[in-house]
């Protein structure tokens, strides 16, 4: 069974691809999940996210943003001081910070995942070109929803960190075409082609 190559440093990995990686996410806490995985992971790897989200979700209230919402000092401190956690306050009130302005999209759009589906109404775009393997750090829709992102306040939000969230949440199909996921979600998705060239 063929898998995109990155996965296969460890089974953890491989699990995390073969059941979620571009899967749509319509759930608002998976989604703050997601992005917040992002934001840890800003300088390190993907790999190292993945081996310590069960640490992560201890930290976060398995990431009930309403919860994380309303952490304070004693909960900065706590989670600080969580064994195997990354020990980095400016993240980690950047979660907190994050999951305010969280609040205040999905207050707005009736939830964050109706927010960021708007940019592709709904749909799951395939871009010319990736499915070989010629996948971008960040792209013209990356760019625009970082922007859009940074500008209602949320940290950690460059155009590269937010290109690796569509991919994450299905709304980039990045799987190669020789991939087993790539056909399977393609015919759960509602796809789009698109010219890499063509996007502003």
């Amino acid at each position: 069974m063929e898998r995109c190559s990155w996965c296969m440093c460890n089974e953890k990995m491989i699990r995390y691809h073969d059941e979620e990686w571009g899967v749509p996410v319509h759930d608002d806490r998976k989604q703050f999940e997601f992005l917040m995985m992002e934001v840890m992971q800003c300088g390190l790897n993907w790999n190292m996210m993945i081996q310590k989200r069960e640490i992560f979700r201890q930290c976060f209230d398995n990431f009930d943003f309403d919860k994380v919402a309303a952490y304070g000092e004693e909960d900065i401190e706590r989670i600080l001081d969580t064994e195997g956690m990354i020990h980095s306050r400016r993240k980690t009130e950047a979660v907190i910070h994050n999951a305010r302005c969280f609040q205040k999209i999905r207050d707005e759009f009736g939830s964050f995942s109706d927010y960021i589906w708007g940019f592709t109404e709904g749909k799951t775009y395939l871009y010319t070109g990736h499915q070989r393997g010629e996948m971008p750090a960040r792209n013209g829709l990356s760019d625009r929803i970082s922007a859009d992102l940074k500008k209602r306040g949320l940290k950690y939000m460059g155009s590269i960190t937010v290109y690796s969230h569509l991919q994450a949440c299905g709304i980039i199909n990045d799987h190669l075409e020789t991939c087993f996921r790539y056909q399977e979600l393609l015919d759960m998705t509602d796809a789009v082609r698109k010219r890499r060239d063509k996007e502003q």
